[in-house]
């Protein structure tokens, strides 16, 4: 069974009340339900976890070195500044594809750099609660791509 880890990084736990008009109506929870439902009918294990913490996104990323087949993210804000993101999921070598809400390259200047694009199997933006299920999806092809291609 192909295990995804979704990670949802800072302030995604407002989802639903903050910025509805960027960020859609869908709270996190709504979100991962989401995900949960189309995860048991694609019979994929997902893992979904939040944190405002960069130090947690960076264990959960380390710590699914040999555990998942693939991590989703949303690495929110810290898309934008964080490097540490960038070097745990360069040193956990688990394919990684970066998600978001919005469409970063729509909005302020300093939201069009990511740090984890250049180390990202690549990035989905813009489709609301919809760019985790393209990542999701996109996680499974590339997983059963590479089990196919080894086998």
């Amino acid at each position: 069974m192909i295990r995804i880890l979704v990670l949802h990084g800072p302030n995604l736990n407002m989802l639903g009340v903050r910025e509805e008009a960027l960020y859609g109506q869908h709270t996190l929870h709504d979100i991962n339900g989401l995900l949960e439902t189309w995860a048991k009918k694609e019979g994929v294990q997902l893992e979904a976890k939040q944190s405002n913490s960069e130090g947690d996104l960076v264990t959960w990323i380390q710590e699914a070195r040999g555990l998942f087949d693939a991590i989703v993210i949303n690495p929110a804000a810290y898309t934008h500044t964080s490097i540490a993101l960038r070097d745990a999921v360069l040193s956990a070598e688990v394919p990684t594809i970066e998600v978001h809400l919005s469409n970063i390259h729509r909005r302020e200047e300093f939201r069009h750099h990511s740090y984890l694009a250049g180390v990202a199997l690549g990035q989905i933006s813009g489709f609301g609660a919809t760019s985790y299920l393209l990542g999701v999806q996109a996680a499974v092809d590339h997983v059963q791509s590479t089990q196919s291609a080894s086998s």
